[in-house]
C-alpha cells in the first residue's frame, strides 16, 4: 500500500491510518504517541490491523470525506452490489473509539472483517475471549472490546479473529472498537448511530468559524481540518504528524517520528490557524507553550510531548521490518537533545503574530519572551543544528541567525505598536548587528546568494522565507538572486530539496531524500512575492495535483518514482497550502511589507548593495 493509500480519521487525541483495501494500519492508543496496537503500516498484517471490506476484494472503487468533517466513506462497486464504509473516531468520552459503519447501496455483499491487535508496535499478541456478546481483548495494561455485527471467531494459530456477514441495500451495520486501560471498568456501550451524528456535527460546526475567503477553498478547508486533527485537544500541543518512521527514501535509514509537539512546526500550524481565523488554538497552544517551556531558557528544547515532557527517548523496533524495508523503524527522537537557534524566533514570531490578531495580553506570556530574549542576545552567534535537525557538527546556518533577527524584530514590534514593556534601544542595536552578520558572512557576492551556512557553497530551501520574514524585502536584489540560486540549484522534476543531502557532509547521514513539500510552497510564496505570480501559481497548482484522493500530503515527494514519502498527513505541509493559497489570493503578510521600513540596512545601503551585485555581474 503506497503512503498515499491512506486516509487518516481521528479524535484530537490520536489518529488511525485506513488504507484502499479497508485495513486500519495504524494506530496508537489512547493518544497520538502511545504504542501502536495497529501496526501494519510498518511490517504487514501480522503487526496489528483491523480489516473490513468484501469478501475477496482487495481496493475500493472510490472514496471520500463527508462534506468537510473527518468521516472517510468508502465505496466498494460490483455486479453483486455496492457497499458504503463510514470510518470515524467520535468526540472522546469515558474511552476511545474506531466506528465503522456498512451501509448497504445496492443488492447484496458479503463483508468479511478481521481484528488482529497488536499491543506495543505489534509486539505482544493479547489474550482474546467473549465477554457479554462482545470481544474481549487484554494484554497487561491495554484491553479492547469489539462490538460487531456478526459472530466473531477467534482463530488462535493465526492470532486473528475474523467474521463474515451480508450487508444488502438499505441495511446499516456499525462495528464498534473501545480502548480502556485493563484495570478500568469496560467502558460503556458506544451508539455509532448517535456518534456518526455527534462527528459530524463536531467537524461542521468547527469548520464554520473559517474567515478564510480566498480562492483555492476547497484545499484550504481540508487543510484546517488536517490540522485540527493533529492537535492534542486536552493540552493544545500540535503534533508534526500522526505516524512514526514512514522513510524520506524508501528501503533507507531517514526514518524519524514525528508524533510529538515541534516548537518550530508548531508554530507554523498556528499561524495558518490564526490567519483562517482560529484564536481559540492558539490561545490553547500559549497555554501548553507556558508550561511546556517553563524553566531556563538555555534548557529550551526543540520538541516536547504533547503534555509538555522533555524526555523523548530514541530506540528502534526491530522486530518491524519497516515500511517497504526501510530500516531502522525509530520510536522518540533524539533530535530533542539538539540545540536549535532558529526555534526562539519562531516562537517570538508566532506570538508576535497572536498579538496582531487581536489575542488577549498574557502578562506570563510576556515574561516569558522577556527572558527567551535575554537568553538569545547572548546565545545568538552560537552555531547550532539549524532546522533541518543536521546531526553532523553544528554550523553558524544563515536561516539560524535571521530568525535570531527574527526574535529582535518580533519584541521591538511589541514595544513599538502593542505597548509592551523592554530594553527596545538594546533590542535595536542587536538587530542591526545580526543583519549586518547575516549579509557579511552569510552571503555569497560572487553568485548573488545567501547559503546555507556561513562559508558554505552549499544552499538551503529555507533561505526563501527570507522576505516573508520581513529579513529583506521582496525587492532586494539578494532576495532574486537567492530564489534564482534555489530553483537553479535545488530543484529537481519541477520541487524542491531542502538541501543537497551529502553535499559538504552537513547531515552525517547516509542516503537521499525526497523533495521537500513545504519548501516547494515557500518557493511559490517566493516567485509571488518576486512579482511573478503566474509561475508561483503554475506551481502551487502542481503541488496541490500531489495531493491524494482524499486531499492528504505526506512531507516529501519522491520525483523518480511519483510517490509520496515520508511522514503522513505531515503539518508543514498542509500548513503551506494554507499560506500559499493566501499568498496568491493577496493576503499579504505584514512582516513581509515590514521589511520595506525596517530590513536592518538604510536604504542607501541597499542601493550600494545592487549596484555592487550588478557591478559583478559586468565582470568577465
Amino acid at each position: 500500500m503506497r503512503i498515499e493509500d491512506y486516509a487518516l480519521i481521528g479524535d484530537m487525541h490520536t489518529a488511525a491510518l485506513v488504507g484502499r483495501d479497508g485495513s486500519v494500519d495504524w494506530l496508537c492508543l489512547p493518544r497520538f504517541d502511545s504504542g501502536a496496537c495497529f501496526a501494519a503500516l510498518l511490517d504487514g498484517p501480522r503487526a496489528g490491523r483491523w480489516l473490513l471490506a468484501p469478501a475477496g476484494r482487495q481496493v475500493c472503487t472510490g472514496r471520500r470525506y463527508h462534506d468537510d468533517t473527518l468521516i472517510l466513506e468508502t465505496t466498494w462497486d460490483s455486479a453483486g452490489g455496492c457497499v458504503r464504509v463510514m470510518d470515524f473516531m467520535p468526540p472522546r468520552g469515558q474511552a476511545p473509539a474506531v466506528i465503522r459503519v456498512v451501509e448497504g447501496v445496492r443488492g447484496r455483499v458479503e463483508m468479511r472483517t478481521e481484528l488482529m491487535l497488536r499491543f506495543d508496535y505489534g509486539h505482544v499478541v493479547p489474550w482474546v475471549h467473549h465477554d457479554g456478546g462482545q470481544l474481549a481483548v487484554v494484554a497487561g495494561p491495554d484491553a479492547a472490546w469489539l462490538q460487531g455485527p456478526a459472530e466473531l471467531c477467534p482463530d488462535e494459530e493465526a492470532h486473528r479473529t475474523t467474521a463474515t456477514f451480508t450487508v444488502r441495500a438499505g441495511d446499516r451495520v456499525p462495528s464498534v472498537l473501545t480502548w480502556q486501560s485493563s484495570w478500568l471498568p469496560r467502558p460503556d456501550p458506544v451508539d455509532a448511530v448517535e456518534s456518526l451524528t455527534s462527528t459530524e456535527l463536531l467537524w461542521k460546526q468547527w469548520l464554520e468559524r473559517c474567515r478564510y475567503a480566498g480562492g483555492y477553498g476547497e484545499a484550504v478547508r481540508r487543510s484546517l481540518l488536517t490540522l485540527k486533527a493533529l492537535t492534542y485537544a486536552p493540552t493544545g500541543g500540535i503534533v508534526a504528524a500522526p505516524t512514526a518512521s514512514l522513510p524520506e527514501q524508501l528501503g533507507g535509514p531517514r526514518n524519524w517520528d514525528y508524533r510529538y509537539s515541534w516548537l518550530r512546526d508548531a508554530a507554523f500550524t498556528l499561524q495558518a490557524l490564526m490567519r483562517a481565523g482560529y484564536d481559540a488554538e492558539a490561545t490553547a497552544w500559549r497555554d501548553w507553550l507556558l508550561r511546556a517551556v517553563a524553566g531556563s531558557p538555555a534548557d529550551l528544547q526543540i520538541m516536547y510531548t504533547l503534555d509538555g515532557c522533555r524526555r523523548i527517548p530514541e530506540w528502534t523496533v526491530d522486530w518491524l521490518s519497516g515500511y517497504e524495508r526501510s530500516q531502522p523503524v525509530r520510536i522518540g527522537n533524539a533530535a530533542c537533545e539538539q540545540f536549535q537557534l532558529d526555534v526562539y524566533g519562531e516562537v517570538l514570531d508566532c506570538l508576535e503574530l497572536a498579538r496582531e490578531a487581536g489575542l488577549a495580553p498574557d502578562e506570563d506570556a510576556w515574561d516569558l519572551q522577556r527572558v527567551l530574549m535575554d537568553y538569545l542576545e547572548g546565545a545568538w552567534k552560537k552555531p547550532d543544528n539549524g532546522l533541518w535537525e543536521m546531526r553532523g557538527p553544528r554550523r553558524d546556518f544563515v536561516h539560524s541567525k535571521i530568525l535570531a533577527w527574527v526574535a529582535a524584530d518580533r519584541m521591538i514590534s511589541a514595544v513599538e505598536n502593542h505597548g509592551r514593556d523592554g530594553p527596545v534601544h538594546r533590542w535595536r542595536a542587536l538587530r542591526a548587528e545580526i543583519h549586518r552578520d547575516v549579509c557579511t558572512r552569510g552571503y555569497d557576492p560572487g553568485r548573488n546568494t545567501f547559503t546555507q551556512y556561513y562559508g558554505s557553497k552549499g544552499l538551503d530551501a529555507a533561505l526563501l522565507l527570507i522576505p516573508r520574514l520581513g529579513f529583506l524585502p521582496p525587492d532586494d536584489p539578494r532576495v532574486a538572486g537567492t530564489v534564482e540560486a534555489v530553483q537553479r540549484e535545488l530543484v529537481e522534476g519541477g520541487f524542491v530539496l531542502r538541501y543537497r543531502p551529502g553535499a559538504e557532509d552537513v547531515d552525517a547521514l547516509p542516503g537521499t531524500e525526497g523533495t521537500f513539500l513545504a519548501c516547494s510552497f515557500w518557493l511559490a510564496d517566493a516567485l509571488a512575492l518576486l512579482g511573478r505570480r503566474q509561475e508561483a501559481r503554475r506551481l502551487f497548482e502542481r503541488l496541490l495535483a500531489l495531493r491524494n484522493d482524499v486531499g492528504l500530503l505526506s512531507e516529501e515527494y519522491d520525483v523518480t518514482r511519483h510517490r509520496q514519502v515520508g511522514n503522513f498527513p505531515q503539518a508543514y505541509s498542509h500548513v503551506s497550502v494554507i499560506n500559499t493559497a493566501a499568498v496568491l489570493a493577496g493576503d499579504g503578510d505584514n512582516r513581509t511589507r515590514r521589511a520595506r521600513h525596517h530590513p536592518g540596512q538604510s536604504v542607501a545601503g541597499l542601493e550600494e548593495t545592487g549596484n555592487a551585485i550588478r557591478r559583478q555581474r559586468m565582470l568577465p
